[in-house]
């Protein structure tokens, strides 16, 4: 199997593009109730519920970009010039995704002072389960969760943790609703779906988990007794014609079964992931501005209002390029793309969990977070912290 050779160079142009081939940011026009757009979107405003902890895990294997240098034709300047990324962590033979979903996990209810069996749901937003059916409901069990407690695993690529997140802020602000808390995990291990000899493909990816509480319960340090809101408003799109764009399509094998009347069936595999990195760079920052700017209208805020910006960890100009379009100065970006390259769903919840844990996100902080990637998907929540 081989990455195509259109993603090959298109990863060079995307690497190389210049800002002045990008569109300009201009108010969105698309995705509105009522409009003719060919895109999905759905917004919200405020729900009563609120992040209480966060967990992260990585594989102990870091490959650097000196390693790579013995692997593919390529050297350490030349990928963190183009991509901002100086190593990755990867998972070896024998080691296991799930387990940096239990790890994160595990974190995360340690952080929010709740145990397992208090968890409602859970929501593991992968592309790369340990099992085809999903990877929620053994996550679950081992962390110590009831039966009583709904697991499932979501698919949307590096829009996932953000998509889980909204879906379990659904679920916790349902009316009448009996659940209190959800734990949603971001995870994916990409490094087995890439192209070891494409040197365009393997410098991008890294391994790893991350994980998030969710609740609905007011905050007891709040002398009111009304919840103040945690997930201030949000924003999502999707756009299936994009797809040929970011992909890990389907790729069968006939297998010949000897019925009465012959017949061919396939044994399923997969192909390597499939880039055309002008496009998902022209897209990426054409679109990530403007639906975080949707989802701060929700919120009835600013981009003024926001103490940090962290975006999905794909590519360091990416993150610089919609912080200038949205007028947010460079330091207020969340980054550790540098530590642990793409690491698609996990890449949010990894950055995040960081940054809380050393004291830089504060209780009562604002966070305008945005994930995009394949389907084509991308979205925007804006969160109060704690």
């Amino acid at each position: 199997m081989k990455i195509s050779s259109i993603a090959t160079n298109a990863f060079l142009l995307l690497a190389w593009g210049s800002l002045q081939e990008i569109m300009a940011f201009a108010p969105a026009k698309q995705g509105a109730v009522g409009t003719n757009s060919q895109l999905s979107m759905v917004q919200s405003g405020p729900l009563p519920c609120r992040p209480i902890g966060i967990g992260h895990a990585a594989p102990k294997t870091i490959v650097t970009n000196k390693d790579l240098e013995s692997v593919v034709e390529t050297d350490d300047e030349w990928i963190r010039s183009r991509t901002g990324i100086s190593q990755r962590r990867l998972l070896t033979s024998g080691e296991s995704l799930r387990e940096l979903g239990v790890e994160a996990s595990k974190q995360a209810l340690e952080m929010a002072g709740i145990s397992a069996e208090d968890i409602d749901v859970v929501i593991c937003a992968t592309s790369s389960p340990e099992d085809m059916f999903g990877d929620a409901t053994a996550i679950a069990a081992e962390i110590g969760c009831s039966t009583h407690t709904m697991a499932f695993d979501l698919t949307a690529a590096c829009s996932g943790f953000l998509f889980g997140s909204v879906t379990a802020g659904q679920f916790l602000s349902s009316p009448n609703t009996k659940l209190k808390n959800a734990l949603v995990i971001g995870a994916d291990a990409l490094s087995r779906w890439v192209d070891w000899e494409d040197r365009n493909a393997c410098i991008l990816f890294g391994d790893g988990a991350g994980a998030m509480v969710i609740t609905n319960q007011k905050d007891e340090d709040n002398e009111d007794d009304t919840l103040l809101p945690g997930l201030l408003g949000y924003a999502a799109h999707s756009n299936g014609k994009g797809y040929v764009d970011l992909n890990c399509s389907y790729k069968g094998k006939d297998v010949e079964v000897s019925t009465p009347d012959p017949i061919t069936l396939e044994s399923a595999g997969y192909n390597y992931l499939a880039m055309n990195g002008q496009k998902v760079y022209k897209f990426a920052t054409r679109e990530v501005p403007r639906v975080v700017s949707e989802a701060l209208e929700e919120a009835d805020l600013t981009a003024d209002d926001i103490d940090w910006l962290l975006l999905h960890q794909a590519n360091i100009r990416i993150m610089e390029t919609v912080a200038k379009r949205l007028k947010i100065p460079e330091e207020k970006i969340i980054t550790n793309l540098a530590d642990y390259g793409n690491t698609s769903a996990g890449s949010i919840p990894i950055a995040l969990s960081e940054a809380v844990r050393s004291g830089k996100v504060k209780k009562g902080d604002i966070i305008a977070c945005a994930g995009f990637g394949a389907g084509l998907s991308w979205g925007s929540a804006i969160m109060r912290w704690g």
